[in-house]
């Protein structure tokens, strides 16, 4: 796919498998590097080849888990390109499958941070050239906060993809579980009623959010005898996608299917995804269902892979290729 000695590609420790699945389909092998702890709690990485001059890819989700915080995480990414810099890399780009405070694009209350924007220029201050990632909560304060390079990929044709074989001859409606997402869900059902060659209709919900407590059910839009497909960018807790599940069965839906891009499944998340009103939960691989109990991941949970997105978006920008044909393919 590229030529071997054109480029490196790097997966820090904490997203080694999906950097193992990335590289395969890139058929472009994984460079050495080194991860070493120290007893104080204080760490070094540094690449084990020579980078002067080098196209680098360096992948790292910033999700945390049970080993590492999401501010782990990025202190790990940023001090690894630092080295990348410091050892004459040509160009660095940051392949971050989750980019961790993207959902804190701006101030809503009084002197509330803007940590998409700090963290943009955490990035850009060690040196990063391009910064890639997937389905942002907000893509224009995503693409304000950044002066290096950015490239923005979409799971929605993954999603398409999946749908168009599962609910195939069934009435469908696309809906959004809150009015901010209702762009998202319209470029969604725009794209499924092309694949199925339907008119699907959309709607969404009404939500309120007040001290971390989230109210509202009514509907706008048509539910009643149609298969419902919730489309959202981000699970967390999951209650925002269980409550809109809920009320479009008691407005007479046949059945909930629920898309996200990202499933982080904090908090109670295996207590909502359980809820029977919810058929089928569809994820990526942007960040791994560990949270969620594993007789519930088999029953309930779709994992879509985003390996061939990304591994071809890095294909792309290393050849100066488009990302737009790419999303449009």
């Amino acid at each position: 796919m590229v030529a071997r000695d054109e480029i490196l590609l790097f997966a820090l420790n904490a997203s080694g498998e999906f950097g193992k699945r990335v590289s395969r389909r890139l058929e472009v092998p994984l460079s050495a590097h080194e991860e070493r702890e120290f007893e104080d709690g204080e760490h070094k990485s540094r690449p084990l080849v020579n980078v002067r001059g080098r196209d680098v890819f360096v992948i790292q989700s910033l999700h945390g888990d049970a080993a590492q915080s999401p501010n782990d995480k990025l202190c790990r990414l940023l001090f690894f390109i630092g080295a990348l810099r410091d050892a004459s890399a040509g160009r660095v780009t940051a392949v971050i499958p989750y980019l961790a405070y993207a959902r804190k694009d701006r101030k809503t209350k009084s002197r509330d941070p803007v940590t998409l924007k700090y963290v943009a220029g955490l990035l850009e201050s060690v040196g990063t050239n391009r910064v890639v990632t997937l389905d942002v909560h907000n893509l224009a304060a995503f693409q304000n906060a950044f002066r290096c390079g950015t490239d923005h990929l979409e799971a929605k044709k993954l999603f398409v993809d999946y749908f168009v074989k599962k609910l195939r001859g069934q009435d469908i409606v696309v809906i959004s579980p809150d009015v901010g997402g209702v762009k998202r869900a319209e470029l969604f059902r725009e794209a499924l009623s092309e694949a199925m060659g339907l008119d699907i209709p959309a709607a969404f919900m009404e939500k309120q959010r007040s001290a971390g407590v989230v109210s509202g059910d009514a509907i706008v839009g048509a539910v009643k005898n149609r298969t419902v497909v919730l489309i959202d960018d981000l699970i967390s807790t999951g209650t925002t996608i269980a409550r809109a599940a809920k009320a479009c069965l008691g407005s007479g839906s046949v059945k909930v299917f629920v898309a996200a891009s990202h499933g982080l499944f904090v908090g109670a998340a295996n207590d909502v995804i359980a809820n029977e009103a919810i058929e089928k939960l569809v994820v990526t691989d942007t960040v791994p269902p560990f949270r969620l109990r594993p007789d519930l991941v088999e029953k309930k949970v779709v994992v879509l892979d985003t390996s061939t997105l990304m591994a071809e978006a890095i294909a792309r920008i290393h050849a100066g290729g488009s990302i737009v044909d790419l999303l449009n393919e």
